[in-house]
């Protein structure tokens, strides 16, 4: 198809295939993907329509009313925005917390202990990597904790930036990122779009740097929106002016550009008017490629530069899942309708409207009334009674109001916003197990999202771990966050070798609130008193559930002197020595009651004795032999 003379080997080695290609060939593959561009935003136009409406119930944007009346109400009950504050307020501060975001597993046989060393400088410089030198990664994730439970779906794109010398982790809205609405997975995704909008100095420096091409670009492409205008209230910049963007299509695809029968993942560039390419790059590893004997490709595995982020999995199996604006929206909707009407009602009620007869002898024109005010008019007081009629209407309707709160407490539980769960005391009677009991199953619902959060996590610090391993120094250093200024420790390029780690978020997924979390770890003081547990782990644990600075300061203890060993050892044979002498007491208390009666025993016997003497004295037992009881 591309007549680009080049061999599957050259390929591999050029920085930007476009300064390779013809003009003609780059024109059919920019064609080529704006159409395919187009033809997935085709496949997603019914979501862009949900879309709008969440973001409209979300940033409760006001819309003018003309019915019943011009301005009639128009309240926007914030339903689906507490349910997406509450979620965020939850989920950021269990997800990411603490400096050991990162933690990193061993995988295979550790006879001498290497693989778990390198496991833990790979934790630790990860961790640091992304709360430190990517400066927007946690602010990024912040935003992705809000948005991500108002639309179902968000994105971060993971690559390294060869400007800035470092890993980049950015956030990529929904919106902005163009897949075909029924594909499965990002895996198996024949095309992944990202939308880039850039300034004329951004693309002045890509091409200075060899990055793009030097090619045509237009300003006529407008992006913004109409239906972002009306919520954000901004408006699109003219296209002669300097400050507006040009739109690029970076579309992650697969092109047969050896002409070998097989197409290969590639990321191609494209300005969206002028369908001019201005840069094609590779999408696979050396070691992702699999050939015969002979050298031909069996098949090449594509790098995702991308990670979904899910909500609630799409029922319909669209690739865009759905958040609280699908959920809640159109309860959201019914309650704003019925909390209009109430107030619709009640207006109409208050102001009182209505037929004066032509009969009634007053002047035309507005009527209206001051406090303590008198009007005279040329009429009986029964002439006016008859000749003024109000309008029938009703006060606020009870069963209206009734509907109101039934709907508002169904959100409530389909979005987890009840009293407890927002911080409101449920009462004084309540016991407190009984509480936490009604707080657990609240969170249900979270944890599973949690869940799912963790494992996109995990995806992303894959692609990080793929990053170092190919573009981290031989050795570097860098600042364990746990242990201050002085705390400076090297890592090596081949502690991210393929085989050594298995890289996955710190936190708990089974976790979803601070509470739960120190009751985990305060289970664990039962089984230190049983001495079948670390008292030291157990102890890291509970700091970090309680999130405590300088961990490692804390776990450090100093050094003891002779006296201190003596007394640590007195301490701990205290237990032991106190059993030895209730021992000795018990002993010694059996003696003394054996000896007691002993000696009782011997007492009788020597009254008996000196009885029989007595009576043989007498005379009354002649013949008679003693008898002594024993």
């Amino acid at each position: 198809m591309y007549e680009t003379k080049h061999s599957f080997e050259d390929l591999s080695s050029f920085d930007n295939i476009a300064a390779e290609l013809d003009k003609d060939t780059l024109q059919k593959i920019g064609s080529l993907v704006v159409e395919g561009y187009d033809e997935d935003l085709d496949t997603r136009s019914e979501w862009e329509e949900r879309f709008d409406k969440c973001m409209d119930l979300a940033m409760q944007t006001v819309e003018k009313k003309s019915f019943p009346w011009d301005d009639a109400s128009n309240v926007k009950y914030p339903i689906l925005t507490t349910a997406a504050l509450q979620f965020s307020s939850r989920a950021y501060p269990a997800l990411i917390s603490g400096t050991q975001v990162v933690k990193a597993k061993v995988s295979g046989f550790d006879i001498d202990g290497d693989k778990h060393k390198a496991a833990i400088r790979v934790g630790k410089h990860m961790s640091y990597q992304i709360l430190e030198e990517m400066e927007n990664w946690e602010e990024e994730m912040d935003k992705l904790c809000i948005i991500l439970p108002i639309v179902g779906s968000v994105f971060k794109k993971t690559y390294f930036s060869p400007s800035l010398g470092r890993n980049i982790s950015e956030l990529v809205y929904p919106k902005d990122f163009v897949v075909n609405y029924w594909t499965k997975d990002l895996e198996t995704s024949p095309r992944q779009t990202h939308v880039l909008e850039l300034s004329k100095n951004d693309i002045y420096e890509r091409v200075a740097m060899d990055i793009y091409i030097d090619a045509d670009v237009d300003t006529s492409v407008e992006t913004i929106d109409s239906s972002e205008e009306e919520r954000s209230g901004l408006e699109a910049p003219s296209d002669n002016d300097d400050s507006t963007p040009y739109v690029f299509l970076e579309q992650h695809r697969f092109l047969d550009l050896d002409d070998d029968g097989y197409a290969e993942p590639y990321v191609v560039t494209v300005n969206l008017d002028t369908k001019n390419v201005v840069r094609i790059v590779r999408r696979w590893d050396d070691d992702g490629v699999s050939l015969k004997e002979d050298g031909t490709v069996i098949q090449i595995k594509a790098v995702g530069y991308f990670t979904k982020f899910s909500f609630v999995p799409n029922p319909d199996g669209g690739f865009y899942d759905i958040g609280f604006g699908t959920l809640l929206g159109p309860i959201n909707n019914t309650v704003n309708t019925l909390i209009n009407q109430l107030v619709d009602s009640g207006t109409l009620n208050n102001l009182n409207a209505g037929f004066i007869s032509r009969g009634i002898r007053i002047k035309g024109g507005r009527k209206a009334f001051e406090l303590g005010e008198w009007k005279t008019v040329n009429s009986t007081s029964d002439d006016l009674r008859k000749g003024i009629v109000p309008l029938p209407t009703k006060e606020p309707s009870q069963v209206l109001f009734s509907l109101l709160s039934m709907m508002i407490e169904s959100a409530n539980k389909l979005g987890s916003v009840t009293d407890m769960l927002t911080g409101e005391n449920p009462g004084q009677n309540q016991p407190a197990t009984t509480t936490m009991a009604v707080i657990e199953q609240g969170l249900k619902v979270f944890s599973s999202i949690y869940k799912r959060m963790h494992r996109s996590l995990k995806k992303e610090f894959k692609k990080l771990y793929r990053l170092n391993r190919i573009y981290l120094p031989p050795e570097s250093y860098f600042q364990v966050l746990d242990l201050g200024e002085e705390g400076a420790m090297s890592i090596f390029q081949n502690d991210y070798s393929v085989d050594v780690t298995n890289v996955q978020p710190s936190a708990d997924p089974n976790v979803a609130s601070e509470s739960q979390r120190l009751m985990k770890v305060q289970a664990l003081l039962e089984l230190v008193e049983m001495g079948t547990i670390n008292p030291q782990a157990v102890t890291r644990r509970i700091l970090e559930a309680q999130e405590q600075p300088n961990i490692e300061e804390l776990m450090n203890l100093p050094e003891q002197g002779p006296d201190e060993q003596l007394l640590l050892q007195q301490m701990m044979a205290q237990d032991e020595s106190e059993r030895g002498w209730a021992k000795l007491e018990i002993d010694a208390k059996t003696a003394e009651i054996k000896e007691f009666s002993a000696i009782e025993g011997a007492n009788k016997a020597f009254d008996q004795l000196r009885q029989s003497k007595e009576e043989m004295k007498s005379g009354n037992n002649e013949g008679r032999v003693p008898t002594v009881e024993k």
